[in-house]
Order: C-alpha cells, then sequence, then structure tokens
C-alpha cells in the first residue's frame, strides 16, 4: 500500500540503507523499440530461440528514469508527427493510448493528461513528470508547460503510465513523460523549414546536427506567429533547442541541454457554454459597450485600488502573456565497467511571467535546481540476469511573485498591488528498483521509492479603501513524507505475447497556494491538508503475430486517497472557497492501440492505425458544500463521475505511403478523432459536448534518384474537413445553491463564464523543408 504522512525527519534512515548497498546498482539498457516494457524479455526470449548470443543495449544516457521496466509505456515516433504541420505537442501525442489533450492558456498552452491527470486544470501538464533527454521539465512544485514544445525539434516521446512515484517521485501520481530531441548524427547537415496556412500562421525553424562517436550536437531554433481564429488571440513564440553530448573518453561522457522559450500572446476569456454555442470565435467583441451576443468580458477597477468598475473586453483590457522559460543542464556519465553506469546531472531552470489574464496580472520569477544521481548495474543470480537501480534527487525552487489590479486605462496597465507571495519547495527523495530476469520468459520486478518535501511561504494581502491601507500576513510551514512502493511481473511465453501486470504508488503534496485560506473560508494556514496519494493495478498483453500486426491492451483500476479539490467554505465568508481533501475515488478504463498492414503483399504501403481509451473516474467518499447567502448544504457526490475527465476518446488513421515506382515518396493519411461528452461540475449536471474531427494529409518525399530534389521535403494537411464547431479547451466550473436550498439546474450552470476555448474552424496549413 501507498503511505502518505507528514514528518520532520529526514531521510537519514533510507540514505544509511542505500549506503550500505556499497556501490549504488543501476538498471539495465533497454531495446529503442516500440512498447518498451517488453524489450528485455523479447531480447532473452531471442537468444534462447537464436543459434547465436544476442547482446541488447540501449542508449548510453539510459537509466530506470527513462527505461522503467514493467510500467504500461507507449509511444510516439517521429513518424507519426513530421510530415504534419505540428504546431504543439497535441499532435505528437494524437496517437497515445491513454493521453488527451484541452486547450490551454495561449496557442502552444496544451493541457496534457494522461489517465485524467491535470483534467481540471486551465494550463500546463499536472500531476505527471516532464522530462527532456533525461533533463526535468518539472520544477519543483510540479509545474510543466508545453509552450516550450516545438514538435519539429523530436525525435519521439514515451509516456510511462500509472502511478510512478517509486522512480519519479513527488507529483508522478499519474505517471511520466520523456520527450526525445532529435540526434545529430540522423540530421547530419542543415534543415531549414517553413510552414504557412490559415489564421496568417507562419513557422520558420532551424535545425543542425552532425555527430560521429565521439560527439552528438544538434541545434534548433523556431519563430512562429500567427492571429489566431478566435478574436484576441495572436501571438508570437521563440524556441531554442540544444543538446550536445560528447564522449571524454570510452567510459566517460558529458551532456549539455540547453531550453528557452519566450512567449507573447494576447489572450481572449473562456467563455460559458451558452457563449460558446452563440458566440464561440468571440466575433464582435472588440467593444464592451457595443458588444454582440455571447461576447465574454472583465469589470476592471477605474483607479486600480478599489471602488467603481467598468466593463471592458479583452482587446480592451490588454489580456495576455508575455512569458520566458530558460533551461541549462549538464550530465555526466561515467562506466565504472561494463556493467555498472553512474549518472549525475545538474539542471537550472527559470520561469519567468508576466501574466494580465482576467482583472488581475500575476508577475514574477519561479527559479528552480535539481540535482539526480543514480547508479546502475548489470549482474547476474545465478546464471539469470539481474539488473539494480538506485538514484538520488534533489530539487529546491524559490519563488517571488506580485499580483497587481489591472485598470480600466486598458493596455493591461497595472494598478495597485493586490497581494504577493514569497517563498520555496523542495523536495529531497532516495528510490531503488530489481529487475530479476528468474527465467527465460518471466521477469519479476521491486520497487521503493521515498521523497521528503518542504514548503515554506508567506502572503501579504492589501485590503484598499478610500480611508486606509491595511495588510494581512500569512505564513505557512509544511512538511510532508511519502513512500511509494511498487512491483510488478512481465511474462513472454512465445515472440508473440508479452503479459504485463503492475502494481504501482504515488503521491502529490498541495501547492503553496493551498495554504492561505482555511476551512472556515478566513485567511490563514489552511494546516489540515495532505498529500494525494494513488495505489493502481495494470493488467496488460501486446500481441505482435505477425509484422503486419502490432496489438498492446492494458486494463487499469485505480484507487485515490486525499484528492485536492476547492469547495465552498460557507456562507458570506471572506475568501469564499478553500482547497479540500476529497476523502476517495477510483479511477479505471482500458487503453488500446493497434497498428495493421492489411494488405502487406499487394499494397505495403498501407496501414491502420487506432488509438482508444476508456477512462470511467468516480468519487466513492466526497462530500460538497454549497452555499448562498443565508445557508450552505451539504451534498454528497458518492458515485458522481469525476468533471473534466472524457470517458471516450478515439483516434483512428487510415496511412499509406508509396514505398516505389515514379511515385515513390508520396504519401498521406485520413484521420477520424472523436471525444466523448463529458461533465463540468461535480454533480453531474452539465456537459461539455462531444465531438469527432477528419483531417486529411499528403506529403512527397522526393525517393535518393531524384538527386537535388531528394532533399526537399512538402505537405499539404487539412484539419476540420467539415468545419465542425467544437470545445477544444473546457474546465470545470462550481455548482450552484439556489435561494431555495437546492442545486441549480442546467440552465443556470450553461450561464456560468471561464470555461470554454472553441476549437479550429476548418484550416489549411502547407510547408517545405528542406536539407543541405
Amino acid at each position: 500500500m501507498n503511505t502518505s504522512f507528514e514528518s520532520s525527519r529526514s531521510l537519514g534512515l533510507l540514505v544509511l540503507a542505500c549506503v550500505s548497498l556499497g556501490a549504488f546498482p543501476a538498471h539495465a539498457q533497454r531495446l529503442h523499440t516500440r512498447p518498451r516494457k517488453t524489450a528485455t524479455i523479447r531480447s532473452a526470449l531471442h537468444k534462447r530461440q537464436a543459434t547465436e548470443n544476442i547482446v541488447v543495449r540501449g542508449a548510453a544516457w539510459g537509466s530506470a528514469l527513462l527505461r522503467p521496466v514493467g510500467e504500461t509505456t507507449y509511444s510516439a515516433e517521429r513518424t507519426n508527427f513530421a510530415n504534419r504541420v505540428a504546431q504543439t505537442v497535441s499532435d505528437m501525442v494524437a496517437t497515445i493510448p491513454g493521453v488527451t489533450v484541452l486547450q490551454g492558456n495561449g496557442p502552444r498552452d496544451s493541457v496534457v493528461s494522461v489517465r485524467g491527470s491535470g483534467a481540471r486544470q486551465s494550463y500546463g501538464l499536472k500531476n505527471l513528470q516532464v522530462m527532456e533527454d533525461g533533463f526535468p521539465m518539472t520544477q519543483p512544485d510540479g509545474t510543466a508547460r508545453a509552450d516550450i514544445i516545438d514538435p519539429h525539434a523530436y525525435e519521439g516521446m514515451d509516456v510511462f503510465q500509472g502511478p510512478a512515484s517509486t522512480i519519479y517521485g513527488n507529483y508522478a501520481i499519474n505517471g511520466a513523460i520523456n520527450f526525445r530531441t532529435r540526434n545529430g548524427a540522423d540530421i547530419h547537415g542543415l534543415e531549414l523549414g517553413s510552414d504557412f496556412g490559415s489564421f496568417s500562421l507562419f513557422n520558420n525553424y532551424v535545425t543542425i546536427g552532425t555527430g560521429n562517436k565521439s560527439y552528438d550536437f544538434m541545434l534548433f531554433g523556431s519563430d512562429v506567429r500567427g492571429k489566431g481564429f478566435i478574436a484576441n488571440s495572436q501571438y508570437n513564440t521563440s524556441t531554442e533547442n540544444m543538446r550536445l553530448r560528447v564522449n571524454l573518453t570510452s567510459s566517460d561522457r558529458l551532456i549539455l541541454k540547453f531550453v528557452n522559450n519566450v512567449t507573447d500572446t494576447s489572450l481572449p476569456l473562456r467563455l460559458s457554454l451558452n457563449q460558446f454555442h452563440s458566440n464561440p470565435y468571440q466575433t464582435g467583441c472588440a467593444n464592451a459597450a457595443s458588444a454582440a451576443a455571447g461576447c465574454a468580458s472583465v469589470n476592471l477597477l477605474v483607479n486600480g485600488a478599489y471602488g467603481p468598475t467598468q466593463t471592458m473586453s479583452p482587446q480592451q483590457a490588454g489580456l495576455g502573456r508575455f512569458d520566458r522559460r530558460t533551461i541549462v543542464g549538464l550530465r555526466w556519465e561515467h562506466d565504472f565497467d561494463p556493467g555498472t553506469t553512474w549518472h549525475t546531472q545538474f539542471t537550472y531552470d527559470q520561469r519567468h511571467t508576466d501574466q494580465p489574464t482576467s482583472t488581475t496580472a500575476f508577475v514574477g520569477p519561479f527559479n528552480s535546481y535539481n540535482v539526480q544521481t543514480d547508479l546502475t548495474n548489470r549482474g547476474h543470480i545465478g546464471t539469470m540476469p539481474l539488473t539494480s537501480f538506485v538514484g538520488a534527487s534533489f530539487d529546491y525552487m524559490d519563488y517571488g511573485y506580485q499580483v497587481y489590479n489591472l485598470t480600466s486605462q486598458g493596455g493591461a496597465t497595472r494598478g495597485a498591488l493586490n497581494s504577493t507571495s514569497y517563498g520555496h519547495q523542495w523536495n529531497i527523495g532516495l528510490h531503488f528498483q530489481e529487475d530479476w530476469q528468474f527465467s527465460e520468459v518471466w521477469h519479476a520486478i521491486i520497487g521503493l521509492g521515498g521523497t521528503q518535501s518542504d514548503v515554506g511561504a508567506v502572503q501579504t494581502l492589501y485590503n484598499r479603501s478610500v480611508s486606509a491601507t491595511s495588510l494581512q500576513n500569512i505564513t505557512a510551514n509544511r512538511r510532508f513524507f511519502n513512500l511509494a512502493p511498487e512491483a510488478s511481473l512481465v511474462y513472454a511465453p512465445t515472440k508473440d505475447w508479452t503479459l504485463h501486470t503492475r502494481v504501482g504508488t504515488a503521491y502529490a503534496t498541495p501547492g503553496y497556494s493551498s495554504f492561505f485560506v482555511t476551512p472556515q473560508g478566513i485567511y490563514g494556514n489552511n494546516t489540515q491538508l495532505k498529500s494525494e496519494t494513488s495505489l493502481g493495478f495494470d493488467l496488460g498483453a501486446e500481441w505482435h503475430p505477425s509484422p503486419s500486426i502490432n496489438v498492446q491492451a492494458t486494463g487499469f483500476y485505480e484507487f485515490y486517497r486525499n484528492e485536492l479539490v476547492s469547495q465552498s467554505a460557507g456562507v458570506n465568508t471572506p475568501a469564499g472557497s478553500y482547497t479540500f481533501n476529497a476523502p476517495a475515488s477510483e479511477h479505471r478504463g482500458i487503453e488500446l492501440g493497434a497498428t495493421w498492414q492489411p494488405l502487406q503483399a499487394s499494397l505495403p504501403g498501407a496501414r491502420l492505425k487506432l488509438s482508444y481509451t476508456y477512462d470511467n473516474q468516480i468519487y466513492t467518499k466526497y462530500t460538497e458544500t454549497l452555499s448562498n447567502s443565508t445557508m450552505a448544504r451539504n451534498f454528497s457526490r458518492r458515485g458522481n463521475l469525476i468533471p473534466g475527465v472524457m470517458p471516450h476518446f478515439l483516434d483512428a488513421r487510415v496511412l499509406y505511403d508509396q514505398p516505389d515506382g515514379w511515385l515513390q515518396g508520396l504519401g498521406g493519411f485520413a484521420e477520424v478523432t472523436w471525444r466523448s461528452a463529458f461533465y463540468l461540475d461535480n454533480a453531474n449536471i452539465l456537459k461539455a459536448p462531444s465531438y469527432a474531427l477528419l483531417n486529411l494529409e499528403i506529403h512527397y518525399d522526393p525517393p535518393p534518384r531524384m538527386g537535388w530534389a531528394h532533399r526537399l521535403h512538402s505537405y499539404f494537411e487539412v484539419q476540420n474537413v467539415t468545419n465542425q464547431v467544437y470545445a477544444a479547451g473546457a474546465t470545470d466550473i462550481s455548482d450552484t445553491l439556489l435561494s431555495t436550498g437546492q442545486q441549480a439546474g442546467r440552465s443556470v450552470l450553461a450561464d456560468k463564464t471561464g470555461s470554454i476555448y472553441a476549437g479550429s474552424p476548418r484550416a489549411f496549413f502547407g510547408g517545405v523543408r528542406i536539407k543541405f
């Protein structure tokens, strides 16, 4: 069972236990194929059936962090997204079961969800540990954002699904993601590319790559801009991404990583369901005084401090985001011997925000520092392989942000200070895993991870009136200690079948912002909060009867405790709502991925690709408080579906690439994407509507016999061919208590604003890329 308890004690006992192991063992490298969880078993099976010994080794920088044995893993390779306009991470994950994407606050701010993780968020990637080339992209407070991801820079990505804190520590409650940039040796030169299309999209990018046995270098840069399809959503985003590997000796390597992103975007407001139906793209909304029906607006303080307000449109207010993210990492890898490898890395990550997104502007830096070290050993017990991993990590974040009132002068003009917050969070963790191949067809994996977290913050509130300004200081300081054991079995009876089962656990500590409002609805220390935890079971299989068929399916059942939600504090309370631990819920579902070449002999270039997920999540113990101006009532949510989680989502593609003849290099696909309706509120009254989209793409990669033309790649794509109006992003809304003491119905909730962003209407894109 996963355990979570608050403690001020250090991890001294756990450190002592690890030191007593002597040289830390490390994790085996695994074959870089899909699905990764089966590669080790398959290599053993092939050894048994072949007439010679075959040694399978992964990339030199691999470790348990990047090759978690026994965990359900789905991957997407460059071939799945390289021939598309590929504007955001959503184009990369479209074919991965268990992963959904909603529109966040900005053109590339996709809300990526694994098995429903972060589905209630309006931005970023939550309850996941995100990495790139093994370097952390999630800050110590659990925040990662997709703005920094331009798919053109990547070779692929791997999604490790289910509770994963044993290896990945705090916030890996729904798993982890590792993005893999392209290898310089594969690029072997200079590539220049440009994408263009509807809504004035232009993305100009360059990739430089070179490499050999001694080094590998990749440098990518892009500048993308457009007007957007919703009013007040024009944007300009620049991204730089670099990775350099240098082999110092035959047993020592250095890897340098650099990522920089600047996001400058105007931002529309989220709509109510009724507004979305009447005016999804917010046309005619520039002037609040003469706005058309279905427009969203904000009420800004005229003097920026107190008193009268003025209604303004997003354009008049100047709402938007100007954010910068810079990440620098350095890793040293050392081979003590052919079976033992040591990785040590340091990462600096600064996220600086300037976000006038509603009635206030959120401004400030978030600086974080991360140190990780792990050792892996590939040994034996008798004649059977044993792979061991031990790792330690420490990360620290200091932050200081200010919240300013916006004034009615326009242009996101700041008024008086609304509040400030300064603080820190650190996490220190130890992790180990043992992978024993105790027979030619069986693997057993066990592991244990522990993290101690410390959160400290001071928030200052400014209360202003015509006569005086008063300050209120709130101090919060909490420590949490969590443990996460795991165990799994992998069984490969034949080369066609691989089965796996796993029990995993995970945890996520509350964020600093949740500590400043008490259950009584007053500003103070919310001391009763606990870490949310999960205990999950996976049962999966892969069937690969021939080179033309591959099917991977996984069923999961996860028990959650103390999920963090927001609810009313009662009647006429100063703060209104506070963060609360919902006692219990269950997440269960099925993931299915399949590829098939139905006519391998007569039409070898034709393929079918399917990704489907069923995700059923319910509260099993949760009583919610609703209040109005005169009363408060409690409502049981037992058996209700958790809002924000799509029960069904499917992506199906028919692909064709001509392998030979005079049309060699010509290809394309037709894709159908379907998302079912899902609830937006805890009472299960209001739903975001379902939708189905049709996308078409055609591309041409001239074959080598075409001479210089072989260097040129081109494509054309039509998205949303049938011009559907759909909700690309929808955040949760709170239920309402009527004066009668009853919950409000659908007609009232459908007028609640701040939820929905429309998706793109029919759009046309094209692009070219040339290699030198």
